[in-house]
């Protein structure tokens, strides 16, 4: 089964950037993510399709 929702830090790796990079993306409403309380979670198609869009970090 494939997994359909990321961490930050796997976003992080994914993208070759910081945890804090990501949390800077989120603070500032750049990345699409959601929140299931405190915790941050990406869903792996949105940030793939965010990827594809070419945005620069």
């Amino acid at each position: 089964m494939q997994k359909i929702t990321l961490t930050v830090k796997e976003v992080a790796e994914l993208l070759g950037v910081s945890t804090a990079t990501i949390y800077t993306l989120v603070r500032e409403g750049q990345i699409p993510h959601s929140r299931i309380r405190a915790k941050i979670i990406f869903h792996k198609e949105s940030v793939e399709a965010w990827v594809k869009q070419g945005i620069a970090i």
